[in-house]
């Protein structure tokens, strides 16, 4: 399935807009299932993936690349859709984890091959590896840096 990583009203009312349910985890912290995504004003187009565990939770920033990202199309295998309950790619959203350099923010990358992918209808979760995964990077550049040599800038 074909899904689209633009940004879609949803209309669906439970459970709460900023919970995901995250069976397996994500990839490293397979403990934490639950997750909510905390939209702060300022920190847009950056979201916080806040994950809870059983005695703690840890933090992530992530992205809706649409609009960010030009030209990503990610394609799910189709039993990943089916595991997920996707009816249409409306249904799929999709969050980029960020990895932020706090000496030099304006190296942020996105990790486009293993999205978090959220039906938006029943907000159950999961990353997993788009099928198309070699037309794009783990480590792809949010800002192109007009100083770096040109083969680092094709990734």
């Amino acid at each position: 399935m074909k899904v689209l990583p633009e940004l879609y009203p949803t209309d669906f009312d439970t459970p709460p807009a900023n919970e995901i349910l995250l069976p397996r985890g994500i990839i490293g912290f397979g403990a934490y299932t639950r997750a909510e995504l905390l939209y702060l004003p300022d920190h847009l187009p950056f979201l916080w993936m806040k994950l809870h565990g059983a005695t703690d939770h840890i933090h992530f920033i992530v992205i809706e690349p649409g609009g960010i990202v030009p030209g990503y199309e990610p394609e799910l295998f189709n039993e990943d859709a089916d595991g997920l309950d996707l009816r249409s790619p409306a249904e799929a959203m999709i969050l980029n984890v960020v990895t932020l350099q706090r000496q030099n923010p304006v190296e942020a990358t996105a990790n486009l091959i293993g999205p978090i992918v959220v039906n938006r209808r029943t907000r159950l979760g999961r990353q997993l590896v788009i099928s198309n995964y070699s037309r794009y990077s783990a480590h792809h550049p949010l800002v192109e840096n007009p100083q770096a040599p040109v083969a680092l800038r094709i990734a």
